[in-house]
């Protein structure tokens, strides 16, 4: 989200100009630290050019005194306040709207918890003075019918995506907690134009699954199995998937791959996954999320992703 680049003797060479350059591609705010100044004091014309140069605050400072109120000051000074996080949903709710959210509980599922898209997705309803209702694909039908709610929105799980869009009316808005992360995150766009080129797919093409957590993976992974059944079934074609997980370096030139699949990204900030997605977004390379996946080859993509198109984002 921020970067301090520290340096030292009044040094600013070739190596400190290339990370600027790429903070700035980046459009990653940072400051300059010139440390030791105990030992060599930062000259006025070296803060005079970067000031000038980078447009970023130029701070000269020793690790041998006790005072950072300089560094938390400039910290302060060049964070965005848009990068904030935002609400998941608040711009779709109104106080005492009633939101259901479809948990499946499967061999996925961790023990005596919820994910934390779902807990994330509570807050947020409950930050914005609305209802949560949770339950599993199972027990909807007998939901609605005995008790007679109408939902403002309903949040599944994009793996139970088909069976949940069979049985809420198609006038129940419906998405996923993986699309509502792509949504809050960034690269909406990206994904609403990428999604699409699932059908240019051709035999052979390699496709980089991007998950940012690392977790126990079974039979039933989403990523590391549904996901890639559902392609090859869906376009009649095998590929071949890389899997990289967390922040781990992507070790091929992201131009080897037709594809890019990215998981809702729930354990990473939207500056990371925004950072992370770049790259393949410059090279044309179309780009989606699991949801988006998900739903485009369960036929209900424009449903999903509707009630999320016709709000700012």
């Amino acid at each position: 989200d921020m970067a301090l680049l520290v340096i030292t003797d009044n040094r600013f060479e070739e190596h400190e100009q290339q990370l600027a350059e790429q903070l700035k591609k980046l459009e990653t705010p940072f400051l300059v630290i010139h440390n030791k100044r105990d030992e060599v004091a930062l000259t006025p014309d070296l803060k005079e050019k970067l000031t000038a140069t980078y447009n970023c605050p130029v701070i000269d400072f020793s690790t041998r005194e006790d005072n950072t109120t300089p560094i938390l000051d400039a910290l302060k000074s060049v964070w965005k306040k848009d990068n904030a996080p935002k609400s998941l949903i608040g711009d779709l709710l109104t106080p005492g709207d009633i939101v259901l959210l479809i948990t499946p509980i499967d061999s996925e599922a961790p023990a005596g918890r919820l994910i934390l898209p779902q807990v994330q997705m509570i807050r947020d309803i409950l930050d914005n003075r609305c209802v949560s209702i949770v339950l599993q694909p199972e027990e909807v039908t007998s939901f609605l019918e005995k008790t007679g709610i109408r939902p403002r929105l309903a949040i599944a799980d994009s793996q139970v995506f088909k069976k949940v869009a069979a049985i809420i009316s198609p006038e129940i808005p419906l998405t996923s907690f993986s699309i509502v992360l792509a949504r809050h995150k960034g690269n909406f766009k990206a994904y609403l134009a990428g999604t699409p080129r699932i059908e240019e797919l051709k035999e052979g093409d390699r496709i980089l699954m991007l998950e940012s957590c690392s977790h126990h993976v079974s039979c039933e992974d989403i990523g590391r199995h549904k996901i890639p059944r559902w392609l090859q079934e869906h376009t009649g074609k095998n590929f071949q998937f890389d899997f990289i997980v967390g922040l781990d370096a992507i070790t091929r030139p992201i131009t080897d791959y037709a594809m890019v699949i990215q998981c809702g990204g729930c354990m990473i900030t939207g500056k990371q996954l925004k950072n992370r997605l770049q790259p393949a977004i410059d090279a044309g390379i179309p780009v989606s999320n699991y949801g988006m996946t998900i739903a485009y080859l369960h036929g209900i993509f424009e449903r999903a992703t509707k009630e999320l198109t016709d709000f700012k984002f």
